[in-house]
C-alpha cells in the first residue's frame, strides 16, 4: 500500500499519522526517499553499467579534453527515473491526474532516451536514433499529455498563457493550447538534453528549476495563496510539489556520482526525461514563461545551437567556436569545472528572478 494512502487510513485510529498527509511533509519525504535511493543504489548501478561495458562514446569533433571521458558509464539516468518514480508514488496522491500525467511523460521520454542511448552503444558512436524518429516519439507523448490537460481544464485561466510580473494579464490560447503545450514539453526536453554535455552541468540546473517550479505548484494548488499572489488557482496542482521534490532528491543523489570528474553520465534516458518533466510541471502550474526564465541556461544552450547552424548555413561562418555554448567556453580556455559552476550560479540567479514574480505584479 502506498505510504501516503496508508497514513491517510491510519489517521482514523492514530491522529499523529495526520502529519504524513500534509503536502509539505510529503514533499520532504519524497525528496529524502529519492535522495536515499540514488545514493544507496548509485554504486551498484555504476558497477552494473561497467560490467556490461555501457560506456560513453565521445564526439570526434569535440574538445580534446573530453577524449578521456570515453568509456565512462552512461545511461545513469535510469537511476534518476527509478528514484523519482518511487519517491512520487510512495508519497504522492495517486488519485491526482496531474501526478500520473507528469510521471507518464517523464517515464515515456526516459524510454525514448533509453532506446537512443542503447543504439548509440550498439553502434559504438555518438549517434542514436534519427532526429526525426526521436522528435516524432516526443511529439506523440506530448500530444497525449496536452490533450489530457486540455480535457481536465475547467476554467479559461487553465488554458491561458500567464504573463509574469504583470497583474491579471493572460493570453487566452483556446484551441492553440494543445500545440503550445507540445512545444513547451518537447522544447524543454531537448534543451536539457543539449545542456547535458559536461559533468553535472544539466543535473544541478534541473534540480534548481524543479525546486522553483515546486514553489509555484504549492502556491497554485492552494486557493488562498493563489488568490493572494495573483496566480491562477489550479485544483490539485499542489501534488506537483511532491513530484518536483522527488526530482530534486533524485537529482542531488545522482549528482554525488555525476559531479566532476563524473563516475557516470545520465545519458539521454535521464536528460530527455528531466526536460520533459520540467516542461510538464510548468504547463500544469501555468508558468511556462517562468520556466523560460528559470531555465535560462537551457535556453541559451539551445539558442547557441540554432544560431550556429543558421549562421553556418547562410554565411558559411560560425558564431561560436563550438556549440552548444558550454563547448565554446571550453575552447576559450575555461576549465570544465569553471564552466559548470558558473552555469550553476547563473541558474540560481535566474530561479530567484523567476520566484520574484510571485510578488512583483
Amino acid at each position: 500500500m502506498v505510504l501516503f494512502l496508508a497514513a491517510e487510513y491510519l489517521t482514523r485510529f492514530v491522529s499523529g499519522f495526520n502529519l504524513f498527509t500534509y503536502i509539505t511533509m510529503r514533499a520532504i519525504l519524497g525528496a529524502l526517499t529519492a535522495l536515499a535511493l540514488s545514493l544507496l543504489l548509485g554504486p551498484a548501478v555504476i558497477r552494473q553499467l561497467q560490467r556490461k561495458r555501457i560506456g560513453q562514446s565521445v564526439r570526434d569533433d569535440g574538445p580534446g579534453t573530453h577524449l578521456a571521458k570515453a568509456g565512462t558509464p552512461t545511461m545513469g539516468g535510469t537511476l534518476i527515473l527509478f528514484a523519482v518514480a518511487i519517491g512520487a508514488l510512495l508519497w504522492g496522491d495517486l488519485r491526482s491526474a496531474y501526478l500520473w500525467i507528469a510521471l507518464g511523460v517523464t517515464l515515456a521520454y526516459g524510454f525514448i532516451g533509453f532506446v537512443d542511448d542503447y543504439r548509440k552503444l550498439t553502434r559504438r558512436n555518438s549517434k542514436g536514433i534519427s532526429a526525426r524518429a526521436k522528435m516524432l516519439g516526443q511529439a506523440l507523448v506530448a500530444l497525449l499529455a496536452a490533450s489530457c490537460l486540455y480535457w481536465l481544464a475547467d476554467r479559461p485561466q487553465e488554458t491561458a498563457l500567464l504573463i509574469p510580473y504583470l497583474k491579471d494579464v493572460a493570453i487566452p490560447l483556446g484551441g492553440l493550447y494543445v500545440a503550445f503545450v507540445m512545444l513547451v514539453i518537447v522544447g524543454t526536453s531537448n534543451a536539457v538534453n543539449l545542456t547535458d554535455g559536461l559533468d553535472g552541468l544539466a543535473t544541478m540546473p534541473a534540480v534548481l528549476v524543479a525546486g522553483g517550479l515546486g514553489v509555484f505548484a504549492y502556491a497554485a494548488g492552494n486557493a488562498i495563496f493563489a488568490r493572494y499572489l495573483g496566480i491562477p488557482y489550479v485544483e490539485g496542482a499542489g501534488e506537483m510539489l511532491v513530484f518536483c521534490a522527488a526530482i530534486g532528491g533524485a537529482g542531488l543523489g545522482f549528482l554525488w556520482f555525476n559531479t566532476y570528474p563524473a563516475q557516470v553520465f545520465m545519458g539521454d534516458v535521464g536528460a530527455l526525461a528531466l526536460g520533459g518533466a520540467l516542461g510538464t510541471v510548468a504547463v500544469i502550474v501555468r508558468q511556462e514563461l517562468i520556466l523560460l526564465i528559470m531555465g535560462g541556461v537551457f535556453v541559451l544552450e539551445t539558442l547557441s545551437v540554432v544560431i550556429q547552424v543558421a549562421s553556418f548555413r547562410m554565411t558559411g561562418r560560425r558564431v561560436f567556436r563550438m556549440a552548444p555554448l558550454h563547448h565554446h567556453f571550453e575552447l576559450m580556455g575555461w576549465a570544465e569545472p569553471k564552466v559548470i559552476v558558473r552555469f550553476w550560479i547563473i541558474t540560481v540567479i535566474l530561479v530567484l528572478v523567476g520566484l520574484a514574480s510571485l510578488k512583483i505584479r
